[in-house]
């Protein structure tokens, strides 16, 4: 899925709080140039629609800032808000280039239906994301296991789950993703 957002240069010596006044949200671009940072500003209609297709720090968004030489892909690496408004505060961005690997976390979805559920057991996840690395172009979205060959008493490890093409996972391969209890009566 193709994500993207425009952004402005922020102007110098102006409160974020004045901002979030005028329906413009607050950003920040690490990585794109060494260690340097960037100020930016994104129109807060355009942040929450963002927010709305992309997840965090796992889709890839073109980001275009029309003052600036750079535009690029980036990952959204934070984002703050009201506790309970759900007010947008500040968005992070991290530029990523083509080339080079990320180490991220992706979630875990189990897809089917287990046998062992059909035998009156209770499906369990222990682990709702991974620890992978891969370049940008890779980044998987989520990764599906298929749970449906589990019985009762069977579990599922990291080590089971099937990678895509280019990503390396990083989490112990030991480690539990899903198991069948037993209903307890």
């Amino acid at each position: 899925m193709q994500v993207s957002v425009e952004c402005q240069k922020r102007p110098e010596n102006i409160n974020p709080r004045a901002l979030r006044r005028q329906g413009l949200i607050p950003a920040v671009l690490y990585g794109h140039n060494g260690t340097e940072s960037v100020s930016l500003v994104v129109g807060e209609k355009a942040a929450l629609t963002l927010l709305k297709k992309a997840s965090i720090n796992n889709t890839l968004v073109d980001v275009t800032v029309p003052e600036m030489p750079w535009t690029g892909k980036a990952l959204i690496q934070e984002v703050q808000s009201h506790p309970w408004k759900r007010n947008l505060y500040h968005l992070s961005f991290f530029s990523v280039s083509a080339h080079g690997k990320l180490d991220i976390v992706v979630p875990v979805k189990a897809i089917g239906e287990a046998i062992g559920t059909k035998q009156g057991g209770l499906i369990e996840q222990f682990v709702n994301e991974v620890n992978v690395s891969c370049i940008a172009d890779n980044i998987p979205e989520v990764i599906e296991f298929d749970v449906s060959g589990i019985g009762v008493g069977q579990s599922l490890l990291v080590g089971d789950l099937k990678m895509p093409e280019g990503v390396t996972l990083k989490d112990d391969p030991h480690t539990t993703v899903f198991a069948i209890v037993a209903a307890k009566r």
